[in-house]
């Protein structure tokens, strides 16, 4: 029996206070910037690459969003400027390179479809309203990732953002320690989970 365990630790980014760069511009580039965008549309993204899809563009246009462009080839220079570097081009000896320059740049990097290169990845989310939940497969099965988002997305109630504030609400209103919230709370919430 196989006793792999996916040891990767999640977090969850504010993704407005982190400037990304994306080294791409075309298909592989306009879905992570679609995933990012999905998830965190108040990101601060620069796409840098000497030819720019169309919907990028248009993206980098919109007053929505806070994506800048560098149309032109990749530049480890550059790097200085940056929190997170996604290598998202298909040219594996580019993205190899934008690797390189990161980690000399002490810079975390996501190298789409390559995850023996990636210090993070980007898994399938789901979001309603304040609740966000993180799926990953420890780059195994995206696939898998995917359907299991969709199966979380059609059961979860719709109703989560009326709950949270509530809950925040008795937290912040109760008398006691620590270890009693904890306690109060978890015997609260336990009839979100009973079957009905």
């Amino acid at each position: 029996m196989n006793k792999s365990v996916n040891k990767l630790y999640p977090v969850f980014l504010q993704m407005s206070r982190l400037r990304l760069l994306i080294v791409g511009g075309g298909e592989v580039a306009k879905e992570k910037l679609h995933f990012i965008l999905k998830s965190s549309p108040d990101a601060q993204i620069t796409v840098m690459a000497p030819e720019i899809a169309p919907e990028i563009i248009e993206l980098f246009v919109s007053t929505e969003h806070q994506i800048s462009i560098i149309k032109k080839e990749f530049d480890p220079a550059v790097l200085s400027s940056f929190d997170l570097v996604v290598a998202a081009t298909n040219i594996a000896v580019l993205n190899r390179e934008v690797y390189q320059a990161a980690k000399e740049h002490k810079i975390i990097i996501n190298v789409a479809d390559t995850p023996e290169l990636c210090d993070f990845y980007m898994g399938s989310i789901v979001t309603k309203g304040d609740l966000k939940i993180g799926i990953s497969t420890n780059g195994k099965s995206p696939t898998f990732a995917k359907r299991f988002r969709q199966l979380l997305e059609d059961i979860l109630p719709d109703n989560v953002q009326e709950l949270l504030p509530n809950l925040r609400a008795l937290r912040n209103n109760l008398q006691l320690s620590f270890s009693e919230k904890v306690t109060y709370l978890n015997e609260v919430t336990k009839s979100l989970l009973d079957k009905k």
